[in-house]
């Protein structure tokens, strides 16, 4: 896939040296993995290496001790919805750019699911309009698949694409007429574009609001089928073998699906696939008492599930961790369970979450942060999560041991719908570089 940059203006920035030094120095892209300094200087990243801080500060460059610390490229998230144009009541692509550098994503991939959708090549460039204005991150509009989210016909793919769109999808809607999934694929294989589906049967969905099993029906409430994301996904890999086409399934949450997604990439088909950390954090025991900030789609699974979709992630099956950032207000979620809009915002709560893994030894420090940089940005086709000399300097610089507890009222995303509140962590964004400006600081923090 061709690589391609969102526009974007660098943020002012005089050219000045920048020494990082004594950090530990991560790139999973390369492999790196030293104790070691990283040099900036206006927008871009000069060098790095072992002890280079001597020959390469001159008189007024800024040093900043990391000792301790890790300075690796700056998240690149593969899925939010940040509600603009639309219901902004409950996201901005200002609010949630703040959230983002807080939790140290540096490039956004947004939603097409706004009001009116990301139909168009006018929508995509008042996103990237918006988020050059805004300037705190990197804002990378999904195309919708199909007019106005309707499933019924496909957009202007080629027109939107050459627009900036980043790839294309109908967010968590799927895409019921397998005709339409066809010729969406045939059309993107010819313009090298990726297909962004959710897969979930529709039909076999129901009314369902949860997880189904025991759990549901003691809880009287209707159940979801861990089959309606497995058969819609099963259906969707026969259409990519039939077209030829690239394909990756959005939020991955069943141990079956985890089997599928290796199949199919042991015969050889153009597909990846993500997941977000409710998905390895949290079961659908987490429910509780009608927890409805537990709401998701697709819901909460087993036990079961949860360690699949771990394995899933070490065994590199599943690509990417997203944040599947969705915000929703007090009034959609304060109400009885089955009522409650599905959805959880994400940004700030990413990298920790991802971080329990490495703490616990599912994966590796490398592996995690490969899951949130490089490994989106290349599905994408986008020049950002890694180390490159001469290229922007979008980093991050994160504690990966410093304990804090999630607190709903000091997330900087205007709703706060999070499933984590009071959850102790265990890592913290320290500062947030893009283009070689601190976007983001932790005012607790010495660096």
């Amino acid at each position: 896939m061709t690589k391609k940059t969102a526009p974007h203006d660098d943020p002012p920035h005089p050219s000045h040296r920048v020494v990082y030094r004594q950090a530990r120095l991560i790139d999973p892209a390369s492999g790196l993995d030293i104790i070691g300094d990283l040099i900036t200087e206006g927008h871009n990243i000069i060098d790095w290496g072992a002890n280079l801080w001597a020959d390469a500060s001159p008189e007024g460059a800024e040093i900043i001790d990391c000792t301790g610390l890790v300075l690796a490229p700056g998240l690149v998230d593969f899925r939010a919805w940040l509600c603009e144009p639309g219901p902004e009541h409950k996201e901005t692509i200002a609010t949630g750019s703040r959230a983002a550098a807080a939790g140290g994503i540096t490039s956004l991939c947004c939603s097409p699911v706004t009001n009116p959708p990301i139909d168009s090549v006018a929508l995509i460039g008042f996103v990237h309009r918006r988020g050059r204005e805004v300037g705190l991150t990197r804002i990378h509009p999904y195309g919708a698949l199909t007019r106005g989210l309707e499933g019924c016909e496909i957009t202007e793919m080629g027109l939107m694409q050459q627009a900036g769109a980043v790839a294309f999808t109908d967010g968590p809607q799927m895409v019921r007429n397998p005709q339409i999934l066809r010729h969406a694929l045939n059309y993107a294989r010819g313009i090298d574009a990726l297909i962004v589906h959710h897969p979930q049967d529709i039909d076999l969905m129901g009314d369902g609001v949860m997880n189904e099993g025991e759990l549901s029906t003691r809880l009287g409430l209707a159940g979801i089928p861990a089959v309606a994301e497995v058969i819609a996904l099963e259906r969707d890999l026969r259409i990519v073998e039939l077209t030829g086409g690239t394909y990756h399934a959005a939020n991955i949450s069943t141990a079956q699906s985890v089997a599928v997604m290796r199949r199919a990439k042991e015969r050889g088909l153009h597909v990846t696939c993500d997941t977000a950390p409710p998905y390895f954090a949290l079961n659908e025991l987490a429910i509780g008492d009608y927890r409805t900030y537990m709401r998701l789609s697709p819901p909460l699974r087993r036990e079961e599930d949860r360690q699949a979709i771990i394995a899933g992630l070490a065994e590199g099956v599943i690509d990417v961790i997203c944040s599947d950032h969705l915000p929703q207000d007090q009034d959609a979620k304060r109400l009885p369970f089955a009522q409650a809009k599905p959805g959880a915002v994400g940004l700030e709560t990413l990298l920790p979450l991802a971080l329990e893994m490495v703490h616990n030894r599912a994966l590796s420090l490398p592996q995690a942060l490969a899951k949130m940089t490089v490994s989106p940005a290349d599905i994408l086709g986008l020049t950002a999560g890694r180390l490159t000399r001469g290229g922007h300097a979008d980093l991050i610089l994160f504690d990966p041991d410093r304990p804090w507890s999630v607190d709903e009222d000091s997330l900087l995303s205007k709703s706060k719908n999070t499933p984590f509140d009071g959850r102790p962590l265990q890592g913290r964004i320290v500062r947030t570089i893009l283009a070689g400006t601190p976007t983001y600081r932790d005012q607790e923090a010495s660096a």
